[in-house]
Order: C-alpha cells, then structure tokens, then sequence
C-alpha cells in the first residue's frame, strides 16, 4: 500500500514538473513572438557592408506587410523555388502564399543602402533585394526559431550575405532561449543543401524523413536541418 502511494505521489510531482516546464516553453515563445523588432538589440547587424555590397536590414510581421512587399516576397519566390519544387510549386505557392501573412511570421528584410543624390541628401528606403521569414515554434516539444524562408536575389548571392543573415537568426534564437534553429531543404536544390551543411554546419535533424523512416524517405523531396544549441534539444532533434 506504501509503495502504491509513493508511486502515485511520484506520478503527481514528475506530472506537475512537465506541467511546470511546457508553461514556461510556451511563455518563452509567447514573449519572443510578442517582439515587433529583433533587430533591436543587435544594432550593429542592421548593415552589412562586405564584398561589394552595402545593404541595411529592418524587421516585419506577416500580418502588417503592404501590398507591394507582398507581391516582391511571391515574385522572390518562384524566380528562386520554382525550379527546385518542379512539379510540387503550384502547390507549395499557395501553402507559402498562406504562411506570409500568418501573424506569427517574422522577417528580416534586405535593402541596398540608400543613394545619396547631388544635393547630399538619400532616398529614405534602397529596393528590397532579399528577406529571412522565421517563427518562434515548438518542434518535438523543443523552442525553436523555424527559418521558413531564406530568399536573397541572384546579384546579392555568393557575397556572404545570407551565412551573415543565417548567424543574425542565430544570434536572436539564443537570445530569446530557444533551443535550436531549423529550416526545410528541397533535396534537389543542391547549392542550399550546402550551404547549410558544409558552411554553416548544419545537420540532417533526426525528425526528418530520411531519418525517422530510411525505407519510406526517397518517396519526399526535402530535408529538415538543424542547428541546436544545449544538450537537451540535441537529444530530441540530432539524436
């Protein structure tokens, strides 16, 4: 009978811990979500000025976006993922058409730096030439910051910007304490596959379908990496 309450009070106490711990996930990413501006507090990642080119960086949400920021993200998009979506694009469009204007998504847009006219004064905004759409979200129980997309046009790539962009997303994941970064590769868009694994070091997660299901994988066309950052995520998403 003793041992029957021991039991049933250490039931109680490992259902309370659990409890206890899925509150403060939820808060981490309720608090981190509720940030309208990341950039904040990293002042100095705002420009980059490396390899030829000079680009600034501000902040968006998915529910505010205007109607001409809307349509450059879709133009990006498939001049970028129509090829490596092949016959899935018409498809997946519509899914990503959804997901831009969710009001969880948040993004890092790129724009050439203003040009100074005669007078020594600079237009108040460049053109846009590239953008990062993230998440704060739950993957296996795991706080995490999802990088939906990563989409730089072809005349600003191969300059170190997206490796820089990629660490700035990073850099605001461990701040806000998430426990991993993670994003969704196309395996036929070869360039991407390694840049993530051979520059930044990513790995194949262990949620991805050619590791839960080797027999099963060749039937899907992506890889989820990740990038974890304490020992407990690794456990869950490398392992």
């Amino acid at each position: 009978m003793e041992s029957k309450r021991v039991q049933s009070r250490d039931k109680k106490v490992k259902r309370k811990e659990i409890l206890e711990k899925k509150k403060t996930i939820d808060e981490l990413i309720k608090a981190a979500s509720s940030q309208l501006d990341h950039l904040h507090s990293f002042t100095p990642f705002r420009h980059y000025q490396r390899n030829g080119l000079s680009v600034h960086l501000e902040s968006g949400c998915g529910d505010k976006l205007s109607s001409p920021v809307k349509q450059y993200i879709q133009n990006l998009l498939m001049v970028n993922m129509e090829a490596p979506y092949g016959s899935e694009w018409p498809t997946e469009e519509k899914s990503k058409r959804r997901e831009m204007v969710a009001p969880e998504s948040r993004y890092l847009f790129v724009r050439e730096a203003p040009i100074a006219d005669g007078n020594g004064s600079a237009e108040d905004k460049g053109p846009m030439v590239g953008f990062v759409h993230y998440r704060f979200t739950l993957e296996e129980e795991v706080p995490v910051v999802y990088v939906y997309e990563l989409q730089l046009e072809p005349c600003v790539q191969r300059k170190g910007l997206g490796k820089f962009l990629m660490q700035l997303i990073e850099l605001i994941a461990r701040k806000n304490r998430m426990g991993a970064v993670m994003l969704t590769v196309q395996k036929a868009n070869l360039s991407a596959m390694n840049f993530y694994l051979s520059k930044l070091r990513y790995v194949i997660s262990s949620i991805s379908p050619s590791r839960v299901d080797p027999l099963t994988a060749v039937e899907k066309s992506y890889e989820i990496l990740c990038k974890v950052f304490d020992d407990e995520s690794k456990a869950v998403l490398e392992l």
